[in-house]
Formats: structure tokens, sequence, C-alpha cells
């Protein structure tokens, strides 16, 4: 095999790269996101679902309201 067909690392392409071993503050960082995610997503199931309201993008989150496109900017 020659060596412009080795990845970026050394490895050849077709053996699985092994694991990086993550810090003690990442480990906690990820678990920390784990938790929140099951918190937010727990909150969304309890919330009624709402009926008629708007379809697509959250237009508070992209600055901009657009009906049968016309933009409203507020």
């Amino acid at each position: 095999m020659s060596s412009d067909q080795n990845t970026p690392d050394g490895s050849a392409p077709d053996q699985p790269a092994e694991p990086r071993q993550l810090t003690p503050a990442a480990e906690r960082a990820l678990a920390e996101a784990a938790e929140r995610r099951r918190l937010r997503e727990a909150e969304a199931a309890v919330r009624p679902k709402e009926l008629g309201g708007r379809t697509g993008p959250d237009p508070v989150r992209y600055g901009d309201w657009e009906n049968g496109g016309i933009v409203s900017d507020f």
C-alpha cells in the first residue's frame, strides 16, 4: 500500500481509529449537556401541543415574520 492512500494520522483507511481519551472536564461537560437535553425533552413532553400555530422557522430566532411572501420586521 502506498503512503498516499493513508489517512492524515498515517493509519490505513480500512482500520478503525482508536477512540480518543477525554479529559475529566470534557466528560463532565458531555454529561451536563446530556442532562440538559434530557430535561429539555421532559419539559417539552409536558407542554400542551399548540393548535393552529405558525409553521416553519421560529420568527423570534430569525428576526422576522414572513406570511405569504410578505416580510414584516419588528
